[in-house]
């Protein structure tokens, strides 16, 4: 278009060139035809103007254009690697909800554990529970047990105490039955005034046996109470047919508090004993009778008297003191028992504990306890323990048939 422009005006300019060359041309129409061409020139010089402007406009345009195609591309290129990014992004998506999915998985899994470990947890605690209140009542029984077995105990004792005379009373008449002794009662004894519990008549000689038992359970002062009543056994010692060797009774339970088994007083001597000691210390006394006069006994023969009584008196103490030891000893046991058995296992034991009884042998009145026979079931125990290799203690033991 620029260029059809510029070859108009040319073309005008070679024309009017030619024109102006003939010699004939009008001078006026020769000024018009300047006028013409200058306001040709003028209009072609503004469309030159112009077109130059719209020139440099597209020139701005364009250049707007090449920035904007730049910025476009750049765009592009940037919008290429958003796209990249994206698709590695969706990708990292993937594999993240797959992962996501695949620890969901896990977690329902662990969940479902959580909840059955939960679940047992709780029935172990409802059975922790339970065997706790199981084994708090079972230590409550064991408590009351023990406590009823205390104060039945102590009932026991206070009833043997109650009947330890009349017991005492009963046994030394029956040694005497046996052994053809002369009983002496409370209200047979020969003297008026302060009669003693128990005696017996040998050689003429009146032996005194005062049975002592505690007033309660509480043992502290036993033992203050006996030596007061060894001083006091001078009311019988100081008549001439009673023997100055005098003897109290008192119950086997209540040997390991006593700490001195035998006072001098001066004129007299007085030995505690017990129950068990009585028909050994009786039968020695017995013995006395063989000799015509109680003067003709020789040193030797009264040392024998008193060695057995003190060994007979010895033998009962220890025969106490190991019983009360090993009554402990079981007793300790039987609470340990209870309380470190596992529940089935002491269940069990308890239901064989109460099939369980014991049948010692019954004292009877009528049949004599002999030596002969005990020293028979000693040497027959000797002989299960040969058999069961079980060691014994070796000791001597002298038997009088």
């Amino acid at each position: 278009m620029e260029f059809f422009s510029l070859a108009c005006i040319i073309i005008g300019f070679v024309v009017l060139a030619i024109y102006l060359k003939r010699p004939n041309a009008n001078a006026e129409i020769q000024q018009q035809v300047e006028q013409q061409l200058k306001l040709q020139i003028e209009q072609k010089d503004a469309r030159i103007s112009q077109l130059e402007k719209e020139s440099v406009e597209k020139d701005t345009n364009l250049s707007n254009l090449n920035k904007q195609l730049e910025i476009a591309s750049a765009k592009t290129e940037t919008f290429e690697q958003l796209k990249t990014e994206k698709a590695k992004l969706e990708e990292g998506i993937k594999r993240l909800e797959i992962e996501r999915n695949h620890l969901k998985g896990e977690t329902i899994s662990f969940q479902k554990a959580e909840e059955a470990r939960q679940l047992e947890s709780n029935k172990n605690i409802a059975a922790a529970v339970t065997l706790q209140q199981s084994l708090e009542k079972e230590k409550e029984r064991l408590n009351d047990d023990r406590v009823k077995e205390k104060e039945d105990l102590i009932h026991k004792m206070k009833l043997k105490w109650s009947e330890h005379e009349k017991d005492v009373e009963n046994h030394i008449q029956q040694i005497c039955r046996n052994n053809i002794i002369t009983y002496v009662s409370q209200e047979k004894f020969p003297h008026p005034r302060n009669k003693p519990d128990n005696s017996i008549e040998i050689m003429d000689q009146l032996v005194v046996f005062d049975a002592k038992s505690p007033a309660n359970d509480d043992l502290t002062n036993f033992p203050k109470y006996i030596k007061q009543q060894t001083e006091s056994l001078k009311k019988y010692a100081k008549h001439d047919n009673v023997k100055n060797d005098l003897f109290l009774v008192i119950p086997s339970n209540t040997l390991d508090v006593i700490n001195q088994f035998h006072y001098n007083i001066g004129d007299y001597n007085v030995y505690i004993i017990t129950k068990d000691a009585l028909e050994p210390i009786i039968l020695s006394l017995k013995k006395i009778e063989e000799y015509e006069f109680a003067d003709k006994l020789s040193p030797e023969d009264r040392d024998n008297v008193c060695r057995i009584i003190g060994k007979f008196a010895h033998t009962t103490k220890r025969r106490i003191q190991i019983d009360e030891f090993f009554a402990r000893e079981f007793l300790d046991t039987l609470s340990k028992a209870g309380t470190q058995l596992p529940r089935d296992i002491l269940e069990n034991v308890i239901k064989f504990e109460n099939a369980e009884k014991l049948n010692p042998p019954m004292e009877k009145r009528s049949k004599q306890i002999l030596t002969k026979d005990l020293k028979e079931q000693v040497d027959k125990l000797q002989n299960e323990m040969q058999l069961r290799e079980i060691p014994k203690i070796e000791t001597k033991i002298d038997f009088d048939s």
